[in-house]
């Protein structure tokens, strides 16, 4: 899959273990003017962070930066109406089916007409628990969130959540409260702008969609 590309920026000092509690305290409320930056440096900022929708959700440990330049972008062909969305201002979920399956969550990023956004992959669970499973049919809570699919589902995001503010209920997203090791690779199912290191997620972490490279 590639070498993983580290950096002094890329490592900080490793966040203690975030499985000792389901309901970790929440840091500060993130707000629509924290998207509204370089969608790389986003994508490593949430890393951490907590997501949660109608009170359900937990930390994010993996996610992917797409940008309007590259192939791999829903948006490198110009606007339509599934992707409008990413055109407008940072701050707003996008929301789309992916092979007439599952739904993923994207968060828009940078200025109006850039077209970028962040691809939420994996969360690790520490809120509303029995939602999840419920939801997902599964009591294992290592795989409720593991991928991009599992969480929309396990979170109840639909096309209903498409265009939403992120800082609005039933969307809420908080800081990350400790420090974390953030590991950097290529993304995942794409066959086209392959060799770009945009995926990033906490190292070592069990919830991840697929492991880092070693």
């Amino acid at each position: 899959m590639g070498n993983i590309l580290l950096s002094s920026q890329a490592i900080l000092p490793r966040m203690a273990s975030v499985s000792k509690t389901s309901t970790p305290r929440l840091g500060k409320a993130l707000k629509r003017a924290f998207f509204a930056r370089s969608v790389r440096e986003v994508a490593r900022d949430l890393i951490g962070a907590t997501m949660l929708v109608d009170g359900v959700g937990g930390i994010i440990v993996e996610v992917e930066a797409y940008h309007h330049t590259e192939p791999a972008a829903h948006s490198y062909n110009g606007p339509t109406p599934r992707n409008q969305i990413m055109f407008g201002p940072p701050g707003f979920a996008y929301v789309y089916r992916s092979y007439g399956i599952h739904w993923c969550v994207n968060f828009v990023c940078e200025e109006e007409g850039s077209a970028a956004a962040v691809l939420i992959r994996a969360l690790e669970p520490t809120h509303g628990l029995a939602a999840m499973r419920r939801r997902r049919h599964l009591p294992d809570m290592h795989a409720l969130c593991s991928g991009p699919g599992k969480l929309t589902e396990a979170l109840g995001i639909t096309v209903a959540h498409n265009a939403l503010p992120l800082d609005r209920p039933p969307i809420a997203l908080h800081a990350r409260t400790e420090d974390v090791e953030v590991a950097t690779g290529i993304r995942i199912g794409i066959t086209k702008a392959v060799e770009l290191p945009w995926r990033y997620g906490v190292r070592g972490s069990k919830f991840l969609s697929k492991p880092f490279p070693k």
